[in-house]
Protein backbone atom coordinates (compact mmCIF):
# COMPACT_ATOMS: atom_id res chain seq x y z
CA UNK A 1 0.00 0.00 0.00
CA UNK A 2 1.39 3.77 -0.93
CA UNK A 3 0.41 6.07 2.15
CA UNK A 4 1.19 9.63 2.06
CA UNK A 5 1.37 11.16 5.39
CA UNK A 6 0.78 15.33 5.94
CA UNK A 7 1.99 16.43 8.84
CA UNK A 8 3.18 20.05 10.33
CA UNK A 9 6.01 17.85 12.63
CA UNK A 10 8.27 14.96 12.31
CA UNK A 11 10.88 13.57 14.73
CA UNK A 12 13.51 14.90 15.05
CA UNK A 13 14.05 17.86 12.09
CA UNK A 14 11.08 19.72 13.25
CA UNK A 15 9.46 18.31 16.67
CA UNK A 16 7.44 20.69 18.87
CA UNK A 17 5.23 17.85 21.00
CA UNK A 18 3.90 14.09 20.55
CA UNK A 19 2.55 14.66 16.75
CA UNK A 20 5.99 14.55 15.73
CA UNK A 21 6.87 11.43 17.62
CA UNK A 22 3.66 9.48 16.09
CA UNK A 23 4.22 10.60 12.62
CA UNK A 24 7.66 9.26 12.82
CA UNK A 25 7.03 5.54 14.61
CA UNK A 26 3.66 5.49 12.44
CA UNK A 27 5.30 5.67 9.38
CA UNK A 28 8.75 3.50 10.58
CA UNK A 29 6.47 0.83 10.93
CA UNK A 30 4.11 0.74 8.08
CA UNK A 31 7.28 0.29 6.30
CA UNK A 32 8.59 -2.31 8.48
CA UNK A 33 5.25 -3.91 7.14
CA UNK A 34 5.95 -3.36 3.40
CA UNK A 35 4.18 -0.43 2.76
CA UNK A 36 5.75 2.55 0.69
CA UNK A 37 5.41 5.59 3.09
CA UNK A 38 6.43 9.27 1.82
CA UNK A 39 5.76 12.57 4.08
CA UNK A 40 5.64 16.14 3.16
CA UNK A 41 6.32 18.37 5.92
CA UNK A 42 6.84 22.22 5.40
CA UNK A 43 10.45 23.24 5.07
CA UNK A 44 10.80 25.87 7.85
CA UNK A 45 14.04 27.79 8.48
CA UNK A 46 14.33 25.82 12.04
CA UNK A 47 14.67 22.65 10.64
CA UNK A 48 17.23 20.21 12.10
CA UNK A 49 18.79 19.78 8.75
CA UNK A 50 21.64 17.79 10.22
CA UNK A 51 18.98 15.21 10.64
CA UNK A 52 18.25 15.00 6.82
CA UNK A 53 20.39 13.17 4.51
CA UNK A 54 20.58 13.86 0.75
CA UNK A 55 18.85 16.87 0.82
CA UNK A 56 18.55 17.44 -2.58
CA UNK A 57 15.41 19.50 -5.19
CA UNK A 58 12.64 17.06 -6.56
CA UNK A 59 10.46 19.29 -7.88
CA UNK A 60 11.87 22.89 -9.31
CA UNK A 61 9.08 25.14 -10.02
CA UNK A 62 5.47 23.95 -8.02
CA UNK A 63 3.47 27.02 -9.14
CA UNK A 64 0.32 27.11 -6.67
CA UNK A 65 -2.58 28.96 -7.17
CA UNK A 66 -3.39 31.27 -4.05
CA UNK A 67 -5.82 34.26 -4.17
CA UNK A 68 -5.85 36.33 -7.49
CA UNK A 69 -2.58 34.63 -8.19
CA UNK A 70 0.12 32.33 -7.75
CA UNK A 71 3.32 31.34 -5.52
CA UNK A 72 6.53 29.02 -6.67
CA UNK A 73 7.92 26.67 -4.45
CA UNK A 74 10.46 24.62 -4.09
CA UNK A 75 9.97 20.79 -3.11
CA UNK A 76 12.78 19.39 -1.71
CA UNK A 77 13.83 15.23 -1.08
CA UNK A 78 15.65 13.80 2.16
CA UNK A 79 15.57 11.31 4.87
CA UNK A 80 14.89 11.48 8.08
CA UNK A 81 16.43 8.70 9.48
CA UNK A 82 15.00 6.13 6.68
CA UNK A 83 12.00 8.39 6.27
CA UNK A 84 11.55 10.03 2.81
CA UNK A 85 10.45 12.91 3.43
CA UNK A 86 9.27 16.08 0.89
CA UNK A 87 9.96 19.72 2.10
CA UNK A 88 7.77 22.15 0.65
CA UNK A 89 9.29 26.00 0.73
CA UNK A 90 7.46 28.38 -0.80
CA UNK A 91 9.12 31.68 -2.14
CA UNK A 92 6.39 34.39 -1.17
CA UNK A 93 6.26 38.04 0.75
CA UNK A 94 4.77 36.39 3.45
CA UNK A 95 7.88 34.05 4.11
CA UNK A 96 5.50 31.57 5.27
CA UNK A 97 7.31 28.81 7.18
CA UNK A 98 10.96 31.36 7.40
CA UNK A 99 9.76 32.85 11.03
CA UNK A 100 11.75 31.17 13.27
CA UNK A 101 9.26 29.24 15.12
CA UNK A 102 6.18 26.11 14.13
CA UNK A 103 3.51 28.02 15.27
CA UNK A 104 2.54 30.77 17.19
CA UNK A 105 2.24 33.16 14.49
CA UNK A 106 -0.79 35.43 14.09
CA UNK A 107 -1.66 33.98 10.59
CA UNK A 108 -1.31 30.58 11.43
CA UNK A 109 -4.82 29.76 9.78
CA UNK A 110 -2.99 31.00 6.73
CA UNK A 111 -0.08 29.58 6.87
CA UNK A 112 -1.17 25.78 7.24
CA UNK A 113 -3.94 26.50 4.18
CA UNK A 114 -1.39 27.10 2.01
CA UNK A 115 0.39 24.11 2.89
CA UNK A 116 -2.66 22.11 2.25
CA UNK A 117 -2.68 23.49 -0.97
CA UNK A 118 0.81 23.49 -1.76
CA UNK A 119 0.75 19.88 -0.70
CA UNK A 120 -2.16 19.06 -2.71
CA UNK A 121 -0.75 20.72 -5.67
CA UNK A 122 2.59 18.77 -5.52
CA UNK A 123 0.51 15.72 -5.48
CA UNK A 124 -1.30 16.52 -8.72
CA UNK A 125 1.73 18.17 -10.32
CA UNK A 126 4.40 15.37 -9.40
CA UNK A 127 1.69 12.40 -10.77
CA UNK A 128 1.89 10.84 -7.02
CA UNK A 129 -1.52 8.78 -6.25
CA UNK A 130 -1.13 7.58 -2.82
CA UNK A 131 -4.00 5.26 -1.71
CA UNK A 132 -3.98 6.48 1.87
CA UNK A 133 -3.56 10.22 2.76
CA UNK A 134 -2.74 10.28 6.40
CA UNK A 135 -3.16 13.54 7.69
CA UNK A 136 -2.46 14.82 11.15
CA UNK A 137 -4.05 17.73 13.38
CA UNK A 138 -5.61 21.43 12.56
CA UNK A 139 -2.57 22.29 9.72
CA UNK A 140 -3.96 19.56 7.40
CA UNK A 141 -7.55 20.16 8.36
CA UNK A 142 -8.58 21.30 4.58
CA UNK A 143 -6.34 18.65 3.04
CA UNK A 144 -9.58 16.33 2.51
CA UNK A 145 -11.26 19.54 1.97
CA UNK A 146 -9.62 20.23 -1.02
CA UNK A 147 -9.41 16.60 -2.49
CA UNK A 148 -13.33 16.20 -2.64
CA UNK A 149 -14.48 19.71 -3.96
CA UNK A 150 -11.49 20.38 -6.22
CA UNK A 151 -9.09 17.73 -6.65
CA UNK A 152 -11.26 14.57 -6.86
CA UNK A 153 -12.71 14.69 -10.38
CA UNK A 154 -10.77 13.83 -13.12
CA UNK A 155 -7.49 13.63 -11.42
CA UNK A 156 -7.65 11.82 -7.86
CA UNK A 157 -10.82 9.71 -8.38
CA UNK A 158 -9.40 6.52 -5.78
CA UNK A 159 -7.49 8.85 -3.04
CA UNK A 160 -8.98 8.02 0.34
CA UNK A 161 -8.12 10.22 3.91
CA UNK A 162 -7.51 9.34 7.56
CA UNK A 163 -7.35 12.13 9.79
CA UNK A 164 -5.58 11.71 12.73
CA UNK A 165 -6.26 14.52 15.63
CA UNK A 166 -4.17 14.53 18.30
CA UNK A 167 -5.58 17.64 20.16
CA UNK A 168 -8.81 19.04 20.21
CA UNK A 169 -7.99 21.92 21.72
CA UNK A 170 -6.09 23.62 18.86
CA UNK A 171 -8.64 23.63 16.23
CA UNK A 172 -7.44 26.41 13.35
CA UNK A 173 -10.31 28.70 13.49
CA UNK A 174 -10.15 31.07 10.69
CA UNK A 175 -12.31 33.50 8.40
CA UNK A 176 -13.48 33.11 4.74
CA UNK A 177 -10.07 33.88 3.44
CA UNK A 178 -8.42 30.83 3.10
CA UNK A 179 -11.77 30.04 0.86
CA UNK A 180 -10.85 32.86 -1.60
CA UNK A 181 -7.19 32.49 -1.10
CA UNK A 182 -7.20 28.45 -1.91
CA UNK A 183 -9.95 28.49 -4.36
CA UNK A 184 -12.46 26.85 -2.59
CA UNK A 185 -14.58 29.98 -2.58
CA UNK A 186 -18.63 29.11 -2.56
CA UNK A 187 -18.34 31.15 0.91
CA UNK A 188 -22.18 30.53 1.85
CA UNK A 189 -21.75 26.50 0.88
CA UNK A 190 -18.65 26.19 2.78
CA UNK A 191 -19.89 28.14 6.07
CA UNK A 192 -22.86 25.45 6.69
CA UNK A 193 -23.08 24.35 9.79
CA UNK A 194 -22.61 20.58 8.11
CA UNK A 195 -19.17 21.59 6.42
CA UNK A 196 -16.74 24.29 7.85
CA UNK A 197 -18.88 26.76 9.88
CA UNK A 198 -17.70 26.30 13.71
CA UNK A 199 -20.02 25.12 16.03
CA UNK A 200 -20.13 27.86 18.54
CA UNK A 201 -18.83 31.20 16.28
CA UNK A 202 -21.09 31.16 12.95
CA UNK A 203 -18.79 33.96 11.53
CA UNK A 204 -15.60 31.72 11.81
CA UNK A 205 -14.87 28.76 10.11
CA UNK A 206 -12.91 25.33 11.64
CA UNK A 207 -10.44 24.03 9.57
CA UNK A 208 -10.17 20.57 12.07
CA UNK A 209 -14.16 20.46 11.41
CA UNK A 210 -13.45 20.29 8.01
CA UNK A 211 -11.38 17.57 8.27
CA UNK A 212 -13.87 15.99 10.63
CA UNK A 213 -16.57 16.09 8.02
CA UNK A 214 -14.43 15.30 4.56
CA UNK A 215 -12.44 12.77 5.78
CA UNK A 216 -13.07 8.78 5.03
CA UNK A 217 -12.41 7.73 9.23
CA UNK A 218 -11.01 10.25 11.87
CA UNK A 219 -9.46 8.79 14.71
CA UNK A 220 -7.70 9.97 18.21
CA UNK A 221 -4.90 8.76 19.80
CA UNK A 222 -6.28 5.92 22.50
CA UNK A 223 -9.82 4.90 22.88
CA UNK A 224 -10.55 6.50 25.90
CA UNK A 225 -10.37 9.93 24.95
CA UNK A 226 -12.16 8.95 22.02
CA UNK A 227 -15.06 8.07 23.87
CA UNK A 228 -13.94 11.94 26.38
CA UNK A 229 -14.42 13.72 23.27
CA UNK A 230 -17.77 12.70 22.30
CA UNK A 231 -18.89 12.40 25.63
CA UNK A 232 -17.19 15.31 27.85
CA UNK A 233 -16.20 18.74 27.29
CA UNK A 234 -13.06 17.50 26.00
CA UNK A 235 -13.61 17.45 22.38
CA UNK A 236 -14.02 21.73 22.92
CA UNK A 237 -17.20 21.61 21.51
CA UNK A 238 -16.80 18.79 18.44
CA UNK A 239 -19.31 16.90 20.42
CA UNK A 240 -22.11 16.96 18.05
CA UNK A 241 -19.74 16.92 14.92
CA UNK A 242 -18.23 13.86 16.23
CA UNK A 243 -21.90 12.27 17.17
CA UNK A 244 -23.08 12.90 13.40
CA UNK A 245 -19.92 11.24 12.10
CA UNK A 246 -19.47 8.51 14.90
CA UNK A 247 -19.88 5.48 12.37
CA UNK A 248 -16.41 6.81 10.73
CA UNK A 249 -14.63 8.02 14.21
CA UNK A 250 -12.21 5.91 16.65
CA UNK A 251 -9.34 5.86 18.82
CA UNK A 252 -6.19 4.26 18.17
CA UNK A 253 -3.35 3.82 20.91
CA UNK A 254 -0.05 5.56 20.15
CA UNK A 255 3.05 3.63 20.41
CA UNK A 256 6.50 4.37 21.31
CA UNK A 257 9.92 3.68 19.34
CA UNK A 258 11.14 0.43 20.96
CA UNK A 259 14.72 1.27 19.32
CA UNK A 260 14.98 4.84 20.69
CA UNK A 261 13.41 3.37 24.34
CA UNK A 262 15.28 0.28 25.13
CA UNK A 263 16.88 -0.12 28.31
CA UNK A 264 19.11 -3.03 27.64
CA UNK A 265 20.86 -0.92 24.41
CA UNK A 266 20.09 2.93 25.19
CA UNK A 267 23.73 4.77 24.66
CA UNK A 268 22.17 7.52 26.69
CA UNK A 269 22.10 5.72 29.91
CA UNK A 270 24.50 4.54 32.22
CA UNK A 271 23.90 0.89 32.86
CA UNK A 272 21.96 -1.24 30.75
CA UNK A 273 18.81 -3.65 32.01
CA UNK A 274 16.36 -5.89 31.00
CA UNK A 275 13.21 -7.35 33.67
CA UNK A 276 15.69 -10.33 34.93
CA UNK A 277 18.96 -7.58 35.77
CA UNK A 278 16.67 -4.67 37.44
CA UNK A 279 19.23 -4.56 40.16
CA UNK A 280 21.82 -3.06 37.09
CA UNK A 281 18.76 0.00 37.17
CA UNK A 282 20.68 1.22 40.39
CA UNK A 283 23.91 2.52 38.55
CA UNK A 284 21.62 4.83 36.28
CA UNK A 285 20.58 6.10 39.62
CA UNK A 286 23.64 6.73 40.65
CA UNK A 287 24.29 8.42 37.28
CA UNK A 288 21.56 10.56 37.83
CA UNK A 289 22.14 11.41 41.49
CA UNK A 290 25.76 12.42 40.73
CA UNK A 291 24.52 14.53 37.42
CA UNK A 292 22.46 16.55 39.28
CA UNK A 293 23.90 16.59 42.70
CA UNK A 294 21.19 14.55 44.70
CA UNK A 295 22.35 13.28 48.00
CA UNK A 296 22.94 10.02 47.99
CA UNK A 297 20.81 8.09 49.84
CA UNK A 298 18.76 5.27 49.97
CA UNK A 299 15.20 7.20 48.91
CA UNK A 300 13.26 6.69 45.93
CA UNK A 301 13.38 9.16 43.05
CA UNK A 302 10.33 10.34 41.64
CA UNK A 303 10.20 12.24 38.42
CA UNK A 304 8.40 14.36 36.36
CA UNK A 305 8.93 14.53 32.52
CA UNK A 306 7.06 16.77 29.86
CA UNK A 307 5.57 20.34 29.28
CA UNK A 308 4.68 22.51 32.55
CA UNK A 309 1.05 24.07 31.78
CA UNK A 310 -2.48 23.97 32.97
CA UNK A 311 -3.51 20.77 30.70
CA UNK A 312 -0.70 18.77 32.38
CA UNK A 313 -1.60 19.74 35.95
CA UNK A 314 1.15 21.74 36.90
CA UNK A 315 -0.60 22.44 40.70
CA UNK A 316 -0.55 18.58 40.99
CA UNK A 317 2.91 18.87 40.06
CA UNK A 318 4.22 21.34 42.07
CA UNK A 319 2.09 19.43 45.31
CA UNK A 320 3.68 16.22 44.45
CA UNK A 321 7.18 17.34 44.44
CA UNK A 322 6.29 19.19 47.78
CA UNK A 323 4.48 16.05 49.09
CA UNK A 324 7.33 13.49 48.08
CA UNK A 325 10.13 15.57 49.99
CA UNK A 326 8.24 15.42 53.10
CA UNK A 327 7.93 11.67 52.82
CA UNK A 328 11.42 10.64 52.56
CA UNK A 329 11.36 11.02 48.35
CA UNK A 330 13.78 12.79 46.24
CA UNK A 331 12.23 14.64 43.04
CA UNK A 332 13.25 14.95 39.56
CA UNK A 333 11.21 17.61 37.05
CA UNK A 334 12.89 18.05 33.25
CA UNK A 335 10.64 20.88 31.55
CA UNK A 336 9.58 23.93 30.18
CA UNK A 337 6.41 26.53 30.28
CA UNK A 338 5.14 28.08 26.88
CA UNK A 339 2.94 29.69 29.54
CA UNK A 340 5.00 33.29 31.15
CA UNK A 341 3.23 32.77 34.25
CA UNK A 342 3.77 29.15 34.89
CA UNK A 343 7.69 29.71 34.17
CA UNK A 344 8.48 32.13 36.55
CA UNK A 345 6.72 30.11 39.50
CA UNK A 346 8.78 27.40 38.21
CA UNK A 347 12.01 29.51 37.86
CA UNK A 348 11.12 30.77 41.56
CA UNK A 349 10.25 27.17 42.75
CA UNK A 350 13.84 26.46 41.68
CA UNK A 351 15.55 29.31 43.63
CA UNK A 352 13.62 28.21 46.38
CA UNK A 353 15.06 25.03 46.61
CA UNK A 354 18.33 25.31 44.98
CA UNK A 355 19.73 24.06 48.42
CA UNK A 356 17.91 21.50 48.55
CA UNK A 357 19.94 17.94 48.28
CA UNK A 358 16.75 15.95 47.62
CA UNK A 359 15.31 17.94 44.40
CA UNK A 360 16.55 19.16 41.52
CA UNK A 361 14.58 21.22 39.01
CA UNK A 362 15.97 21.50 34.95
CA UNK A 363 13.95 23.85 33.53
CA UNK A 364 14.53 23.11 29.61
CA UNK A 365 14.63 20.26 28.07
CA UNK A 366 17.52 17.54 27.03
CA UNK A 367 16.75 14.24 25.07
CA UNK A 368 20.45 12.80 27.36
CA UNK A 369 18.88 13.78 30.33
CA UNK A 370 15.38 12.46 29.67
CA UNK A 371 16.77 8.97 28.77
CA UNK A 372 18.66 9.09 32.01
CA UNK A 373 15.72 10.19 34.22
CA UNK A 374 13.69 7.51 32.78
CA UNK A 375 16.41 4.94 33.44
CA UNK A 376 17.49 6.35 36.87
CA UNK A 377 13.87 7.01 38.85
CA UNK A 378 11.21 4.59 40.38
CA UNK A 379 8.26 6.41 40.27
CA UNK A 380 7.33 8.94 36.88
CA UNK A 381 4.09 11.18 38.06
CA UNK A 382 1.47 12.19 35.07
CA UNK A 383 -1.15 14.22 36.86
CA UNK A 384 -2.51 15.54 33.46
CA UNK A 385 -6.17 17.42 33.51
CA UNK A 386 -6.57 15.46 30.16
CA UNK A 387 -4.20 13.85 28.25
CA UNK A 388 -5.04 12.23 24.99
CA UNK A 389 -2.33 9.73 24.90
CA UNK A 390 0.39 9.95 26.67
CA UNK A 391 3.86 8.72 25.88
CA UNK A 392 6.15 9.70 29.52
CA UNK A 393 3.67 6.60 31.00
CA UNK A 394 4.23 4.36 28.61
CA UNK A 395 8.74 5.31 28.47
CA UNK A 396 8.48 4.98 31.77
CA UNK A 397 7.13 0.97 32.02
CA UNK A 398 9.94 0.63 29.27
CA UNK A 399 12.49 1.44 32.08
CA UNK A 400 10.62 0.28 34.69
CA UNK A 401 9.73 3.25 36.21
CA UNK A 402 6.43 2.72 37.78
CA UNK A 403 3.56 5.74 36.25
CA UNK A 404 1.21 7.56 38.79
CA UNK A 405 -1.19 9.02 36.54
CA UNK A 406 -4.62 10.81 36.36
CA UNK A 407 -7.24 8.47 34.72
CA UNK A 408 -7.76 10.30 31.97
CA UNK A 409 -7.43 9.54 27.90
CA UNK A 410 -4.60 7.48 27.45
CA UNK A 411 -3.31 6.91 30.57
CA UNK A 412 -6.64 5.21 31.43
CA UNK A 413 -5.82 2.86 28.92
CA UNK A 414 -2.05 2.23 29.51
CA UNK A 415 -1.81 2.15 33.41
CA UNK A 416 -3.98 -0.26 35.58
CA UNK A 417 -3.90 0.34 39.40
CA UNK A 418 -2.11 -2.10 41.52
CA UNK A 419 -4.07 -1.89 44.35
CA UNK A 420 -7.73 -1.32 42.64
CA UNK A 421 -7.75 -2.32 39.22
CA UNK A 422 -10.18 -4.79 38.20
CA UNK A 423 -7.36 -6.60 36.13
CA UNK A 424 -5.98 -9.57 36.88
CA UNK A 425 -3.03 -8.97 39.83
CA UNK A 426 -0.63 -10.11 37.24
CA UNK A 427 -1.91 -7.15 34.83
CA UNK A 428 -0.99 -4.84 37.13
CA UNK A 429 1.57 -2.29 36.74
CA UNK A 430 1.25 1.47 38.31
CA UNK A 431 -0.94 4.08 40.61
CA UNK A 432 -4.11 5.72 39.19
CA UNK A 433 -6.15 8.36 40.69
CA UNK A 434 -9.31 9.97 39.56
CA UNK A 435 -9.66 13.52 41.18
CA UNK A 436 -7.55 16.52 39.93
CA UNK A 437 -7.14 17.49 43.67
CA UNK A 438 -4.33 17.37 46.24
CA UNK A 439 -5.76 14.64 48.21
CA UNK A 440 -6.03 12.20 45.26
CA UNK A 441 -2.62 12.48 44.41
CA UNK A 442 -1.24 12.39 47.93
CA UNK A 443 -3.35 8.68 48.35
CA UNK A 444 -1.26 7.69 45.36
CA UNK A 445 1.91 8.79 46.17
CA UNK A 446 1.62 7.56 49.48
CA UNK A 447 0.68 3.85 47.93
CA UNK A 448 3.46 3.94 45.87
CA UNK A 449 6.11 4.90 48.50
CA UNK A 450 5.11 2.74 50.66
CA UNK A 451 5.50 -0.30 48.38
CA UNK A 452 8.36 0.96 47.74
CA UNK A 453 9.71 0.67 50.91
CA UNK A 454 8.16 -2.11 53.08
CA UNK A 455 8.10 -4.28 50.12
CA UNK A 456 10.79 -4.38 47.60
CA UNK A 457 10.03 -7.95 46.13
CA UNK A 458 6.89 -7.25 45.08
CA UNK A 459 8.25 -3.33 44.10
CA UNK A 460 10.13 -5.50 41.56
CA UNK A 461 7.22 -7.98 40.58
CA UNK A 462 5.51 -4.53 39.84
CA UNK A 463 8.11 -3.32 37.66
CA UNK A 464 8.04 -6.21 35.71
CA UNK A 465 5.13 -6.35 35.06
CA UNK A 466 5.13 -2.59 33.69
CA UNK A 467 8.01 -3.92 31.72
CA UNK A 468 6.35 -6.43 29.96
CA UNK A 469 3.82 -4.55 28.42
CA UNK A 470 4.09 -3.74 24.58
CA UNK A 471 3.44 -0.14 23.75
CA UNK A 472 5.39 -0.20 20.66
CA UNK A 473 4.06 0.57 17.56
CA UNK A 474 3.13 -3.16 16.77
CA UNK A 475 -0.45 -3.27 17.13
CA UNK A 476 -1.16 0.25 16.25
CA UNK A 477 0.16 -0.16 12.63
CA UNK A 478 -2.11 -3.21 12.61
CA UNK A 479 -4.80 -1.39 13.26
CA UNK A 480 -4.52 1.73 10.94
CA UNK A 481 -3.77 -1.09 7.84
CA UNK A 482 -6.87 -2.30 9.07
CA UNK A 483 -8.06 0.97 9.24
CA UNK A 484 -6.88 1.58 5.62
CA UNK A 485 -7.98 -1.35 3.75
CA UNK A 486 -11.70 -0.35 5.29
CA UNK A 487 -11.52 2.91 3.22
CA UNK A 488 -10.03 1.93 0.35
CA UNK A 489 -12.69 -0.27 -0.33
CA UNK A 490 -15.11 2.36 0.01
Amino acid sequence: MYVMMISSELAPVAKVGGLADVVFGLSRELEIRGNSVEIILPKYDRLWYDQIWGLCESYHNLIVPWGEGTIPCTVWFGFVHGRKVFFIEPHSEERFFERGTFYGEWDDATRFAFFCKAAMEFLLRSGKRPDVIHCHDWQTGLVPVLLYEMYQHPDMPHQRVCYTIHNFRHQGMTNDYVLWATGLGRVDYFTHQERLQDNFNQGALNMMKGGIVYSNFVSTVSPHHAWEVRFTDQSFGFGHTLHIHQEKFGGILNGIDYDVWNPEVDPLIAAHFDAETLEAKAGNAAALRHRLLLEEADKPIVAYVGRLDQQKGVHLVRHALFHALAHGAQFVLLGSSPEPDISDQFHQLRAFLADNPDCHLELGFSEQLAHLIYAGSDMVIVPSMYEPCGLTQMIGMRYGTIPIVRSVGGLADTVFDWDYSDRPADERNGFVFEHADFAAIEFALNRAIGLYRQSPNIWKTLQRQAMAYDYSWNKPGEHYLRIYEMIRRK
